[in-house]
């Protein structure tokens, strides 16, 4: 569809920019998330692994190179899903280490939050992004569909109408993973709070 071709570099030039910008020039975003890198390293303690990345240039760059990387992806419409995903997990610590607004006063307060509110903004488009089916059926839908196809193959098959029922399985294994999304959505809740306050 023509909005999705013209929509998705739009999303994604700021991150391929930002990710440019940085690997071009990394120190001052170095030393601004070094002391939000101790501060997470503070809560985190040894839960780490040891090959886990833990120097902010590493991160910095990392960083960059997801932007870059998963933003020529969305631009180019492929695997915009999982592109938008990385991009949205990207701009979180971004927008936490470089527009904490709650840490300036006056004029430099008011410019960190609009930068705060501009990256809210695109995080909500990246979700949207994330979440675009492209006019195709969900997962779940497509699942609950193949459970009852399968379900009616076997029946036909055997000949007998009180064959299983996998419809009760689709509907546990949706259950299963509405509560699975709901306990990801509750620790990234309870994570970003620990890193607030």
């Amino acid at each position: 569809m023509l909005v999705r071709r013209l929509a998705r570099p739009l999303l994604a030039a700021v991150f391929i920019k930002g990710g440019i910008d940085t690997l071009l020039n990394p120190e001052p975003r170095i030393k601004k998330a070094a002391p939000k890198v101790q501060q997470a390293q503070n809560v985190v303690g040894d839960k780490l692994p040891p090959q886990a990345p833990t120097e902010p240039e590493q991160l910095v760059r990392i960083d960059a190179g997801v932007k870059i990387g998963a933003g020529v992806l969305l631009a180019l419409g492929k695997f915009p899903r999982v592109a938008s995903l990385l991009l949205a997990g990207s701009i979180i610590p971004t927008t936490y280490t470089a527009h904490a607004f709650w840490e300036y006063d006056g004029e430099d307060r008011v410019a960190q939050e609009q930068h705060f509110l501009k990256n809210l903004g695109l995080l909500g488009g990246l979700i949207l992004a994330a979440v675009d089916t492209e006019g195709k059926p969900s997962l779940g839908w497509r699942a609950r569909r193949a459970s009852r196809k399968l379900a009616k193959q076997t029946r036909e098959l055997t000949g007998s109408s009180d064959g299983p029922d996998l419809s009760e399985w689709a509907e546990s294994a949706r259950s299963a993973a509405g509560t699975t999304a709901a306990t990801v959505r509750d620790a990234t809740d309870v994570a970003i709070g620990k890193l607030v306050a």
